[in-house]
C-alpha cells in the first residue's frame, strides 16, 4: 500500500488548498471523507468474507476428518462385537449345554411369580390440605368453616339496654 508520511499530507493539503481555494476545501474534504471510510468499510467487508470462507472450508475439513474417525471407530466396535458373537456361538455349540446350573433359571416350564399387588397406605377419599396445622394455627388462618348467620352473630356488638 502507499505509505503516507506527514510531510507527503500536508503537501497534498497545501497544494489542495491552492487548486480547490478556502471556500470549496472544507466540503471537499468530507466528500472525500465520507468516499474514504466507504472504501474501508468494503474493504473490512471483503476481508471478514474471505476469512469466513477460509474459516468454512476448515470446518468442512475437520468435519471429514471426524466423520472418517466416526466411521472406523463404529467399523472396529462392529468387528469386535460380531467376533465375540462368533466366539461366543461356537463355545456355546461346543459345550454340554444339557448340564444347566440349578438357579440358572433356566430350566424347562419355569417362570418367575408376578409380583403381588401392594395397597397403598392412603385413605384416597380422605381430602387434605397441603398446609400443616400447626402453620394454621400459628398465623391465625380459619381452620373450621362458619355460616354467614353465624358468622354475624359473632361479631354482632352487643346491644345495649335502653
Amino acid at each position: 500500500m502507499i505509505d503516507f508520511g506527514f510531510d507527503k499530507i500536508a503537501l497534498i493539503g497545501a497544494v489542495a488548498l491552492i487548486v480547490i481555494g478556502p471556500e470549496k476545501l472544507p466540503r471537499v474534504a468530507r466528500t472525500v471523507g465520507h468516499f474514504i471510510g466507504k472504501a474501508q468499510r468494503y474493504v473490512a467487508d471483503v476481508k471478514a468474507e474471505v476469512n469466513r470462507s477460509i474459516e468454512l472450508e476448515e470446518l468442512k475439513k475437520m468435519k471429514t476428518e471426524f466423520e472418517d474417525a466416526a466411521r472406523n471407530v463404529s467399523d472396529t466396535v462392529s468387528k469386535e462385537v460380531h467376533q465375540t458373537q462368533s466366539e461366543l456361538a461356537s463355545s456355546w455349540n461346543d459345550g454340554d449345554n444339557a448340564i444347566l446350573p440349578p438357579n440358572s433359571g433356566q430350566h424347562e416350564g419355569w417362570t418367575p411369580p408376578p409380583p403381588e399387588y401392594k395397597r397403598p397406605k392412603k385413605n384416597w377419599r380422605l381430602k387434605r390440605g397441603a398446609t400443616p396445622q400447626w402453620y394454621k394455627q400459628r398465623a391465625g388462618v380459619r381452620v373450621k368453616a362458619q355460616s354467614g348467620a353465624a358468622r354475624v352473630a359473632r361479631f354482632r356488638p352487643p346491644r345495649s339496654a335502653a
